[in-house]
């Protein structure tokens, strides 16, 4: 199934991104997590993609087992800055022999010291064309609520996203944030400038202190106050931070939920305790 017909119904729905271990030494005890939250039965799961394609291989067999094995949709990453032409299509060929019909187009993290100036794909629109070229997958875009940390600003970020949408994307993914009402903002400004496709909030579940400034570092989200103040009185306690964590993901869920947003994704960070919390939290909301 194709996740543009899946965010078409205005039933609630959940899904979680998960991401493949590094090594084959790893690889059993992260298949163990993944299946753990793939039989807690999400709408779909997203496999993320390692920086220059290191786990790309772990990426395809974990999307097949996933939609075959436990009949979980499964959405695919890949990301494309240090790729070849050859290396993509051979990817999108592996996709389509295990089954997996939906991409989340993404340009990845550009490698210290590498020049942009002869690579085959620079931007995430470049490679959503040439999955649209290439034929029979829904594609996703990421969008960034708080702006791409390599845009000069947010309106030269939105028509950026334009790009994605014209190259074949048929929705977006966000960012992780911690106050919905940026999300708000960033939807509203999505359609004054006409962009309407399906827009999927991502939400992060912080279960420990020593999450924080990595994922300031790399997100650029700012953290409101509420947030901050949680992290400091219990971001020493790994399982105060857990429980309080979750309460705070499941609190944006459900605010989310109650203005008219009908599909959200978890940034599980393949914890299924984490994932299995959030849907009883939801229990009587997500029927």
């Amino acid at each position: 199934m194709k996740i543009s017909d899946i965010i078409k119904s205005d039933k609630l729905t959940l899904s979680f991104e998960v991401f493949p271990p590094k090594t084959d030494a790893a690889y059993e005890s992260v298949a163990g997590a993944i299946d753990k939250i793939a039989d807690l039965k999400p709408s779909f799961m997203s496999v993320t993609y390692g920086a220059g394609g290191g786990t790309s291989e772990y990426t395809v067999s974990i999307a097949e087992n996933i939609q075959k094995n436990k009949n979980v949709v499964s959405l695919a990453h890949l990301s494309c800055i240090s790729s070849s032409k050859e290396t993509v299509h051979n990817q999108l060929t592996k996709l389509k022999a295990a089954g997996i019909e939906n991409i989340l187009a993404l340009r990845g993290d550009i490698p210290q010291g590498l020049s942009t100036e002869h690579l085959d794909y620079k931007f995430a629109s470049d490679l959503a064309e040439e999955i649209k070229n290439f034929g029979g997958f829904c594609i996703g875009g990421a969008c960034y609520p708080e702006g791409h940390p390599d845009s000069p600003n947010q309106n030269d970020d939105i028509e950026n996203m334009k790009k994605k949408i014209d190259a074949g994307c048929e929705f977006l993914t966000t960012q992780m944030f911690f106050d919905n009402n940026i999300l708000f903002n960033y939807l509203y400004k999505l359609r004054v400038h006409g962009i309407d496709i399906p827009v999927v909030p991502g939400i992060m579940p912080v279960t420990s202190g020593k999450q924080i400034p990595r994922i300031t570092k790399l997100s650029g989200c700012c953290l409101p106050p509420r947030f901050k103040s949680i992290a400091d009185k219990f971001g020493d306690d790994n399982n105060a931070m857990t429980q309080a964590g979750i309460a705070y993901a499941t609190d944006q869920v459900i605010d989310l939920f109650a203005n008219g947003i009908s599909h959200v994704h978890i940034y599980s960070m393949n914890k299924p305790e984490v994932a299995q919390k959030i849907l009883e939290n939801l229990s009587c909301i997500l029927k």
